[in-house]
């Protein structure tokens, strides 16, 4: 980058840079950093007349980022690593037990498992507000997109510190109602001539009848959904036999566990995942310290 350049450049398009070539378009990218689509596809245009070239193609689909911009993109991301670092440690110094937590996690957990806990760390910590975004899309904790996540996937980022938290056991389950009606499935491929609730998306439980030696396609779900708590809700009204985990069961005494032992779902790991800048916060280590004592209790 010349003189010239350095002298002009704005570097607060790189936010907006960066957030377009994660998200492939204006409206998703302006909805993420929360900023208006014509705003946002002005610091696009403001960015590339700046360097002098081309960031990306518009397209009837969306942004196509060009050779330069993949190029950038490395550089774009320290550049906002260096920021966010900066920001975290100026607000961490608050030695305080004040102010708010951002913590993102899964529909079925955000649902099921953090509301009595919530409950009780309101008890304990009660100057702090939690917020919770519920997703199934892992949030960026490196981005601030929330201070705290628990995943099911252990994160790769170094940047990032995660405990284990436990297990979180899978299953095949029905509603007393359907199997009165339809009868108990005695072994695994008697699932398949049976009414079944499964993901629209997300091809898991698909590739676990492969797996099994029974190759399935999507059309053997009666009801497909990717919201964990619509399928958990059309088990509980007897609508077929869904998978859950299994800690979705002491919710309704009427749901039961079919063919137990029988399905070799492996379960799945729950983390409790933060920033290592985690140390410059008193109150975000205090609710990460509440949550990993309690989520192991709860699982």
């Amino acid at each position: 980058m010349n003189h010239t350049i350095r002298e002009r450049f704005d570097w607060g398009l790189i936010r907006s840079f960066l957030a377009a070539l994660e998200h492939g378009s204006l409206m998703g990218a302006a909805r993420a950093i929360k900023t208006s689509q014509p705003t946002l596809g002005r610091h696009i245009a403001e960015l590339e007349n700046q360097l002098g070239v081309v960031l990306f193609e518009r397209t009837g689909r969306g942004l196509v980022p060009s050779a330069i911009a993949l190029q950038l993109a490395e550089s774009a991301r320290q550049m906002e690593s260096g920021a966010l670092d900066l920001t975290r440690t100026l607000s961490g110094t608050q030695q305080t037990l004040m102010g708010s937590v951002r913590i993102t996690a899964s529909v079925p957990v955000a649902v099921a498992l953090l509301p009595p806990i919530l409950a009780r760390m309101r008890l304990a910590l009660p100057d702090i507000q939690i917020e919770i975004v519920s997703s199934n899309q892992v949030s960026n904790l490196l981005r601030r997109e929330a201070d705290i996540a628990v995943r099911m996937a252990r994160p790769e980022q170094h940047t990032l510190i995660a405990r284990k938290m436990g297990d979180v056991a899978l299953g095949a389950y029905a509603h007393r109602s359907y199997l009165d009606r339809r009868g108990t499935p005695r072994k695994p491929q008697d699932l398949l001539t049976h009414e079944l609730i499964g993901s629209d998306s997300d091809t898991a439980i698909l590739r676990g009848f492969e797996a099994m030696g029974f190759p399935a396609k999507r059309e053997i779900f009666s009801l497909r959904t990717d919201d964990f708590i619509v399928q958990w809700q059309a088990l509980r009204a007897g609508m077929g036999v869904g998978f859950l985990a299994s800690y979705m069961q002491r919710f309704d005494s009427d749901v039961v566990q079919v063919l137990p032992g029988q399905l070799k779902i492996p379960p799945l790991p729950m983390w409790l995942a933060v920033h290592r800048e985690i140390r410059t916060s008193r109150r975000i280590r205090a609710v990460y310290d509440f949550l990993a004592v309690e989520l192991p209790q709860v699982l």
